[in-house]
């Protein structure tokens, strides 16, 4: 799935840029700090001025190297070629501290477009917003700051999961479960999807959540760590929710504890590969993934991106939108992973994948988003 990543031109400008900016040199306005929703995305918006003074390169400020986000990046690789764009990806390794360090180092370098995750929003806060202030453009995959902040429908994405389990649990399992919760509730953004898990599961008397639990990496490994302690304490488990990456580590640990069983229902979030892989197995106790496809959104804000660049207008919020994947839709869904641009280029498909809302330009970038944004009312 990977695409070719053109770095050299990137690390000479990088190497020119020896000032790094004191925390009072550059300022500017807070954006919109009040929560707002905004109007459908209009495309056909009056055009805006280019920014002045940056460089035509999309970088990539990587939390890690789990499969959801190496997604985001190939989609983010093939926007840049399609729009001739210098690309670079800089993998932080979950250390919010070097996450915070690199996007300093494009601000200074004046690079026009960047995508920022990390492991603690609060430690990049400060960078992502210079880089705002900067006139680039800045994407955020959930936390804000950014001109165009992307997230999931989080409470519908977590109770698309929780009643495919809640169905299992009826089904096959005589409404009687222990489950293990493997949360991302560290990050106020996410904890709507795990508390509809929990609406969802309450209903069923029969239900115990055993634990309910943040792994200290959203990693495979991460997930593993947490499921050994939780096996040796509570041996038979039922249920296992979380990011796919973590619930891929919880049944690692399951298998090496001989405590995997085909009547179980592991299911997750993100539709990683090996997820898929498991689930089109048909034998194992991996049932379910609610698939964000994440080449087809960094596709689609790596075109943003150029855009900005080129002085058009652009969305402020995007909806990624939660999937069940199913035997009717995995093969396209999967066509859509490999080579996201026909995807983008079809409306009905885009559609189908991303809600787009609010415009912003270089003109209008003081209108950039400054608080949790999601298109779910509270």
């Amino acid at each position: 799935m990977g695409h070719p990543v053109q770095t050299s031109g990137l690390a000479l400008l990088l190497l020119g840029a020896v000032r790094a900016y004191a925390a009072d040199e550059l300022q500017g306005p807070p954006g919109i700090t009040v929560p707002a929703q905004f109007a459908a995305f209009d495309a056909n918006a009056p055009r805006c001025s280019a920014p002045v003074g940056l460089h035509p390169v999309l970088a990539f400020i990587q939390e890690n190297d789990r499969k959801f986000l190496e997604g985001v990046n190939h989609g983010l690789s093939l926007a840049a070629a399609d729009r001739g764009l210098m690309y670079e990806r800089v993998l932080a390794n979950s250390d919010a501290e070097t996450a915070a360090t690199e996007i300093q180092r494009m601000v200074d370098a004046k690079v026009g477009a960047m995508v920022a995750t990390s492991s603690n929003p609060s430690v990049v806060r400060q960078s992502v917003t210079r880089a705002i202030w900067s006139g680039a453009f800045v994407g955020s995959v959930v936390p804000p700051p950014a001109t165009l902040i992307l997230n999931a429908p989080q409470y519908q994405t977590g109770k698309i999961l929780a009643e495919k389990a809640v169905a299992h649990i009826k089904g096959k399992l005589n409404g009687n479960a222990k489950v293990v919760i493997l949360t991302q509730d560290t990050l106020q953004f996410l904890a709507p999807r795990f508390q509809a898990m929990r609406d969802d599961l309450s209903q069923l008397p029969g239900v115990t959540i055993v634990a309910d639990i943040a792994p200290k990496t959203v990693t495979e490994q991460g997930g593993y760590e947490v499921m050994v302690r939780v096996l040796a304490a509570i041996p038979d488990i039922d249920v296992v929710l979380g990011a796919d990456s973590v619930v891929l580590g919880a049944l690692r640990a399951l298998r090496e504890a001989k405590k995997d069983r085909p009547d179980q229902f592991l299911g997750g979030i993100d539709g990683e590969p090996e997820a898929i892989a498991e689930i089109k197995s048909g034998v194992g106790p991996y049932k379910a993934s609610i698939a964000l496809n994440s080449p087809v959104f960094g596709y689609a804000i790596g075109q943003f991106g150029a855009d900005w660049l080129a002085g058009r207008s652009v969305p402020q919020a995007m909806d990624i939108l939660p999937m069940a994947l199913d035997g009717d839709n995995l093969a396209a869904y999967e066509a859509d992973l490999e080579n996201p641009a026909p995807a983008f280029s079809d409306p009905v498909r885009r559609d189908s994948y991303l809600r787009m809302y609010g415009n912003i330009c270089y003109d209008t970038r003081d209108q950039y988003v400054n608080f949790p944004w999601s298109s779910e009312k509270p």
